[in-house]
């Protein structure tokens, strides 16, 4: 318990720069607090103690804001920043080192009794107020944007935005953002989680920039292919000839 309690507070100084001292963040930080009665009404519900578990997470709710069904399994080093209005439910499962922010849901699609709850994999970063939905699996080291509303699995490393959520291309990604570089603007302004039609036509101008650029690199090795065999050409001619 008090092994965990220090992970809690030491894991809190990596993933928040406003963290001054241990005794801030035990004290003020209720997303600590929402884990430390976690753990114990988790307990309690392992052990069949149902109504107990259920009035300490009710009660930790009121106090934080956060709200943890005691059957859900969090891990080791989570951090929860500000958490007003968490929501994780039964099923859920949450691994090692994963990090949600204030307005997460964790929720469920159905009413049937069973896994019902999304599972995080170690790593995890969920932004605020997105929404993860059913008994999906969430990849290591991925993101979730916020707002987004996830419903479908994410593979592990990808970034998913989006209403519904959608894994970005990070590929074409890059490209995007070198041919914005080379037109003379800032990349940034150009967001694939965005849903601006004017955003979205600037998408397609610059991958439409990137596909010409392609096609040009093509066209001059060929040219210089040619121009170099025509040269090789002239060369052989001219020592074939005989001297007069």
């Amino acid at each position: 318990m008090f092994k965990h309690l220090k992970e809690d507070i030491s894991i809190v100084f990596d993933r928040d720069p406003a963290a001054r001292t241990h005794f801030e963040i035990l004290t003020t930080y209720p997303g600590v607090h929402a884990l430390i009665l976690h753990r114990l009404s988790h307990y309690l519900w392992g052990h069949r103690f149902y109504w107990l578990g259920r009035a300490l997470s009710h009660f930790a709710r009121f106090m934080t804001g956060i709200e943890i069904h005691p059957g859900a399994t969090i891990g080791r080093r989570v951090f929860i920043d500000h958490g007003m209005g968490v929501v994780i439910g039964e099923t859920a499962i949450i691994g090692d080192d994963c990090t949600l922010y204030h307005g997460v849901t964790l929720g469920g699609t159905s009413w049937n009794k069973g896994k019902r709850h999304p599972t995080l994999e170690s790593g995890v970063v969920i932004g605020a107020g997105a929404k993860v939905l059913g008994p999906i699996t969430i990849g290591k080291n991925a993101k979730i944007g916020s707002n987004a509303v996830v419903v479908k699995d994410v593979p592990d490393g990808a970034t998913a935005v989006g209403i519904p959520a959608r894994i970005l291309e990070e590929e074409k990604a890059k490209q995007r953002q070198d041919a914005a570089q080379k037109m003379g603007f800032n990349a940034y302004a150009v967001g694939n989680d965005e849903n601006d039609p004017m955003i979205k036509a600037i998408n397609g101008l610059l991958d439409h920039a990137h596909q010409q650029e392609a096609e040009l690199a093509t066209l001059k090795a060929q040219l210089a292919k040619l121009s170099d065999a025509e040269t090789d050409s002239n060369v052989g001619e001219a020592f074939a000839k005989k001297p007069e």
